[in-house]
């Protein structure tokens, strides 16, 4: 049995490979999003839609919009937890802002988000003496930090209301309730080995090794992930129609299984994945009012978002590029000017008129 586990892992680390297999999980998910969302929208009415959008309240548009800039401001203290996490004490707050926010919107519109968003953080640390090993111990703690609040509020979410699933998942809420309940174990049980283990809390080897954060700033770490979570899906529950009512609890547990599954698929701003998944897992709405809501939360929470940190990249980069070379030309230029006179150089012997030492002695005399 040993020898065929042994030649079945071989095989298909050959012939298959954790890529390739993430790469069709990709693109199945995606591909099955898109066919339920072109089957949920058949038959929706574009003029309702517009209507729906004018029945959302201003405050409550202004109050999401208030909820998406906490989310973001809670967000620049992935990087900056993980900075301090690593030992890189010498990065201030400001870049560690500037890396979240950049790196997470433009890599999570456009897709890909481990490698855009690495190579964005690479791009920002490197001026600060970061190298590739500890941008990727900084992605790895980042995304440490969003599972656990992940985890952490589906877990308390599927144990309260089970059932708030059972539309997406399909399973019975039993079921439901017994996964949370598993979520939340692994997080005690990550904790007590955090604990227990104080001394041991290194991973990896060959030169790539990260010491996890204690328990005790483990918990700052599952408060920042679950504070994140909570301004977006409060975010998302001001914009939902008024009727049929939905507490908080589900919205929540359906918006993270949305989010989830968004980022598991790779897509650019989890398109097509994400609203597919909110019309599945709350079909008591009217698919023209969710629709709207969905509109509204896209450009609040990623089009806006996006625009903003391109606008931050592409200006830093005209700075540090084009302005900031052009000053210090001019800086030297101004302390070292080229048309500054040369010092008076002795004419040559040649071509002067040499005269006598006794002629020279009567000119003087």
């Amino acid at each position: 049995m040993h020898g065929l586990l042994t030649t079945l892992g071989r095989g298909f680390k050959r012939w298959i490979g954790w890529k390739r297999l993430g790469i069709a999980a990709s693109l199945l998910i995606i591909g099955f999003a898109i066919t339920t969302l072109v089957r949920t929208l058949h038959g929706v009415d574009t003029g309702v839609i517009l209507t729906a959008l004018t029945e959302i309240p201003p405050h409550h548009i202004a109050l999401a919009a208030l909820c998406v800039v906490g989310a973001f401001c809670t967000l620049t203290f992935y990087d900056f937890f993980a900075l301090r996490t690593i030992g890189k004490k010498h990065v201030p707050y400001r870049i560690a802002a500037l890396s979240s926010f950049t790196s997470y919107t433009i890599g999570h519109n456009i897709g890909a988000t481990v490698f855009t968003g690495g190579a964005i953080r690479f791009r920002i640390y490197s001026d600060f003496g970061l190298n590739a090993i500890d941008v990727a111990k900084i992605c790895f703690l980042s995304g440490l930090t969003f599972w656990l609040g992940n985890l952490f509020v589906l877990g308390f979410g599927m144990a309260w209301h089970p059932w708030a699933a059972s539309a997406m998942d399909l399973l019975p809420p039993a079921m439901n309730r017994l996964i949370a309940l598993g979520c939340l174990a692994g997080i005690a049980t990550y904790f007590f080995w955090l604990v227990m283990g104080e001394n041991r809390r290194e991973l990896g080897q060959n030169g790539w090794k990260v010491v996890l954060p204690s328990a005790r700033l483990t918990l700052l770490q599952v408060l920042i992930g679950v504070v994140d979570l909570g301004f977006c899906a409060l975010a998302m529950y001001l914009l939902m129609p008024a009727q049929p009512g939905i507490d908080f609890v589900s919205l929540a547990v359906v918006f993270i299984l949305a989010t989830l599954l968004g980022f598991a698929s790779h897509a650019p701003g989890s398109l097509g994945v994400f609203d597919a998944a909110m019309l599945v897992a709350l079909p008591e709405f009217g698919r023209e009012q969710l629709l709207a809501t969905l509109l509204v939360f896209r450009i609040l929470y990623f089009v806006i978002p996006f625009g903003i940190a391109i606008s931050i990249m592409g200006t830093r980069e005209l700075w540090l590029n084009v302005v900031k070379p052009w000053q210090e030309r001019r800086r030297l230029s101004e302390n070292f000017p080229a048309s500054a006179a040369p010092a008076a150089v002795p004419q040559p012997l040649e071509g002067r008129q040499v005269q006598p030492a006794k002629q020279r002695r009567q000119s003087r005399g």
